[in-house]
């Protein structure tokens, strides 16, 4: 085959990769993606959107189950139908996946679907040697590259995921039955979000984390919500318990955990149908020619990229989970939009105040800016702070779903708001005012003089303010 010449050249179909794609179409870079498996990325096929999807069916669900509650009366309990829950999220998936692909194209994107390796660059430019998937080979020179791989569940030794006992992510969102049982090892998001799901839909779940703590970066508080939640559904939490093996006796899988305790080691053994692997992820970051084009990686096997994206070697950029940080999809798209806007020759950069996170547990939990720890840690010694309850929130209040609170952290002395930390119904939306007023450098007036709408969950943020400055009108100032 002739060779293929571009501009720029993407490797990964991502939330960082096909954003990045698409800009420099619009851009009017000579564009090339090239994708191995999902158009749309981990993300978009067995990640984000199919999760949030699941998830809402089983909160759904679950309230159809209290629908007495507000004196809905329904004839007989409800059932879950996996299989049909599984078809309604395939075409979800599907229509956003194909929106991809229509995007690209239209914006003037040749799309590869294949497998990129990186080749040592020639005197007239990057070279790149794709498998493709109808087993050809193809080469092509590009003056940029853009590495968008992204990340893969890691593993343990003697916890190889096979999808059938040992699943990771990916597995639990494919069940067609509801398992009787099941482990999930880490009390991070994923695990956390995953393991509420099936303990709606009827599992006796059991969280297995090595920590202190279940989500160890978040605001202590918030996570006290979601335990407290946790604890109402049957869910066991082992905190400080790490998984060491596991046998499969065939009508049940054997997990046996150590747990902390004193000067001597305590093992447990606990019988379960499903083990839920979710301890966190890794780069794709091999097999990929990285050492062929010159690219440096950190110890543990991340592309190191300066703030412009940039790797030590000209002319090829990274992003996304491939880079470490906050591994999201919402950062690697700002990111693929900022190796676009650098590759056309404008001036741009990744340099964000914040970037927000968001936990889809029931409740949810959502943050941006620093916690309580990390504003002392960064010189704020005196802060004002604010906390206003959706128990007193008279949309919380008629809608049914009062767990939770709005906390606002203010600097003392300048009033500069430093973060925003929610956990209730609505977190994941209601954190986007906040981000964009700690990005603005807000102070927490701004947020107590800008009238919200009433009745609204958005609210509780202009009340938390108010209880900050000492000015709540909806609960007493202490």
């Amino acid at each position: 085959m002739p060779e293929l010449r571009f501009d720029a050249v993407v490797i990964g179909a991502g939330p960082g990769g096909y954003p990045a794609a698409i800009r420099l179409g619009q851009l009017k870079v000579k564009t090339a993606i090239i994708e191995r498996e999902y158009m749309g990325g981990v993300c978009l096929n067995v990640g984000c959107i199919p999760s949030k999807a699941v998830i809402h069916a089983a909160k759904t669900f679950e309230k159809m189950g209290h629908a007495d509650d507000i004196g809905i009366m329904i004839a007989s309990k409800p059932t879950i139908d996996m299989k049909k829950l599984q078809a309604w999220k395939g075409g979800v998936v599907s229509k956003l996946t194909g929106g991809v692909r229509t995007l690209l194209k239209g914006n003037g994107v040749e799309i590869i679907d294949g497998t990129a390796t990186l080749m040592k660059s020639g005197p007239d430019g990057h070279r790149i040697s794709v498998k493709t998937k109808d087993g050809g080979e193809q080469t092509i020179v590009t003056k940029n590259i853009v590495l968008a791989t992204g990340s893969r569940p890691i593993e343990i030794p003697g916890f190889k995921i096979d999808q059938g006992r040992v699943i990771d992510s990916t597995g639990a969102l494919a069940l067609d039955a509801v398992p009787p049982r099941m482990v999930v090892i880490g009390g991070g998001y994923i695990g956390l979000e995953l393991g509420m799901v099936y303990a709606k839909l009827g599992t006796k779940v059991t969280v297995v984390e090595a920590m202190p703590r279940l989500l160890g970066t978040m605001d202590k508080e918030c996570v006290a919500v979601v335990e407290r939640k946790l604890k109402k559904m049957g869910v066991e939490v082992m905190l400080n318990t790490k998984a060491k093996s596991w046998e499969d006796k065939g009508d049940r899988a054997v997990l046996t955990v150590e747990l902390e305790g004193g000067q001597e080691k305590k093992t447990a053994q606990i019988d379960t149908d499903k083990i839920l692997m979710s301890i966190g992820r890794r780069p794709n970051s091999e097999n990929l020619g990285l050492d062929q084009a010159g690219v440096t990686l950190d110890k543990r096997g991340f592309v190191v990229a300066d703030d412009h994206l940039r790797t030590n070697v000209a002319g090829i950029y990274a992003l996304g989970d491939l880079i470490g940080g906050m591994m999201l999809a919402h950062k690697a798209t700002k990111e693929g939009e900022v190796v676009a806007e650098i590759i056309a020759g404008h001036k741009a950069a990744f340099d964000v105040r914040t970037i927000p996170a968001v936990v889809f547990t029931d409740p949810e939990i959502a943050t941006t800016g620093l916690t309580e720890d990390e504003a002392k840690e960064k010189g704020h010694t005196k802060l004002k702070i604010g906390k206003f309850p959706f128990a007193a929130l008279g949309r919380a209040l008629s809608v049914n779903d009062t767990d939770g609170f709005v906390k606002v952290i203010a600097d003392a002395g300048t009033g500069e708001l430093l973060g925003v930390h929610i956990v209730g119904n609505g977190a994941s939306d209601l954190i986007a005012e906040a981000t964009l007023a700690i990005e603005m450098g807000a102070v927490a007036d701004d947020l107590r003089l800008t009238i919200h709408a009433h009745p609204t969950l958005s609210e509780a943020m202009m009340e938390a303010a108010a209880v900050a400055l000492g000015e709540a009108i909806h609960v007493i100032n202490r």
